[in-house]
C-alpha cells in the first residue's frame, strides 16, 4: 500500500476520555458506528461527547466495499436494545442522539420496527433531546420507510455513499436509483423532517460524475449533505484510487450550496454523523450549540 498524503492522516487517541467511554459503553451493552466502522474521528468525536449508535447488531447482511463493518450471517434482535439505547443517551445526558444500523436484508421489513421501537423508547424518556437516524435503504418498500417516518426523528439520513458508476463495486446489494428513491420518498412522506445524505470521494470518480451527484441527491429534496474523503478502514477495503487535497472540498460545498442544499459539510475527515447536532442547527438557521452533552 503506498503512503497516504499527510493530509489524509489523523491521530487516534485510544486512552483517556476515549478508553473510558468505550468501557462505559461495553458496560452498557451498546454499540457504536464509531467502533464498528473504525472511524478515524473517534477520539475527537467521543471526547466531545458524539456518538451514533448502531443497531440490529454489528454483523452487515452486505458487504460494501468501503465499509469496516463485516458482512455475513447476523444474529437475532435484541428486544431489549431499545432500552439499552434509551439508558445510555440518558447516562451520557446527550441532547442530540444520532442512531444507524448495520442492513439486515434477513428481516421482512428490514429492521424498520426496530428503528420505530428505538425512536420511542428515546422520545418517552428523552422528550427534549433530538434525534437522528442513518437508516438502510430497506430494499426499496415504502411501508418500511414509512414506519420510522411515522415516529417522526428530526433528521432522516440515508447516504448516496458514492457516484452511480461505483455502486456495483461499493456497493454490493444496492441500487443508485432506489437508494434517491429514499430520499426522495422520505421528502414526500414527511413534513418537518431534514432529510439527510452524504458521499465521499477518492474511489475514482470523475468530477464530473460528483457534480451528477449532487445534482441527482438535491433534485429528491434532501436538504443536508455531507461530503468526506474514503479511507479504507483495513487492507481487505477497496483501495483509495486518488487522493482529494483539501481544499477540493471547499470547491464542493460551494458547488453543493449552490445547488440549494440548507447546509453542507465537507472536509477529509467528514463523515455522516460528525458534528450531526450542529449541521441540523446550521440547516435550521440556528445559532451554534453547545457540545452535545454535559460532562
Amino acid at each position: 500500500m503506498e503512503r497516504l498524503p499527510p493530509y489524509l492522516l489523523k491521530k487516534v487517541r485510544l486512552g483517556g476520555e476515549t478508553f473510558e467511554l468505550k468501557r462505559l459503553l461495553r458496560s452498557l451493552d451498546v454499540t457504536t458506528v464509531c467502533e464498528q466502522a473504525l472511524c478515524p474521528n473517534i477520539s475527537e468525536c467521543f471526547e466531545a461527547g458524539e456518538l451514533t449508535f448502531m443497531i440490529m447488531g454489528s454483523v452487515c447482511t452486505r458487504n460494501c466495499g468501503f465499509c469496516g463493518v463485516p458482512g455475513g450471517r447476523p444474529i437475532a434482535l435484541d428486544p431489549e436494545e431499545p432500552d439499552k439505547v434509551t439508558a445510555a443517551a440518558k447516562r451520557l445526558k446527550l441532547r442530540y442522539i444520532v442512531i444507524t444500523s448495520v442492513t439486515r436484508d434477513d428481516l421482512p421489513d428490514g429492521g424498520a420496527a426496530h428503528f420505530a421501537a428505538c425512536i420511542r423508547s428515546l422520545r418517552k424518556t428523552l422528550p427534549r433531546a433530538g434525534l437522528e437516524v442513518l437508516i438502510p435503504d430497506f430494499e426499496g418498500d415504502l411501508d418500511s420507510l414509512r414506519t420510522v417516518l411515522k415516529e417522526r426523528p428530526d433528521v432522516l439520513g440515508h447516504n448516496m455513499e458514492t457516484v452511480r458508476r461505483l455502486y456495483p463495486l461499493a456497493r454490493t446489494g444496492s441500487d443508485y436509483t432506489r437508494s434517491l428513491k429514499v430520499l426522495e420518498n422520505s421528502r414526500r412522506s414527511s413534513s418537518g423532517i431534514m432529510v439527510k445524505s452524504g458521499f465521499m470521494v477518492g474511489l475514482g470518480e470523475t468530477e464530473d460524475e460528483i457534480r451528477e451527484l449532487m445534482r441527482d441527491i438535491r433534485a429528491t429534496g434532501c436538504e443536508m449533505l455531507t461530503i468526506g474523503h474514503y479511507l479504507p478502514p483495513t487492507i481487505k477495503n477497496l483501495p483509495l484510487v486518488r487522493p482529494i487535497p483539501p481544499e477540493k472540498f471547499e470547491e464542493y460545498r460551494e458547488q453543493a450550496l449552490a445547488l440549494g442544499f440548507r447546509s453542507v459539510h465537507s472536509g477529509i475527515f467528514v463523515r455522516s454523523s460528525h458534528h450531526a447536532f450542529e449541521q441540523l442547527r446550521e440547516a435550521r438557521g440556528e445559532k451554534p450549540g453547545k457540545e452535545n452533552y454535559e460532562k
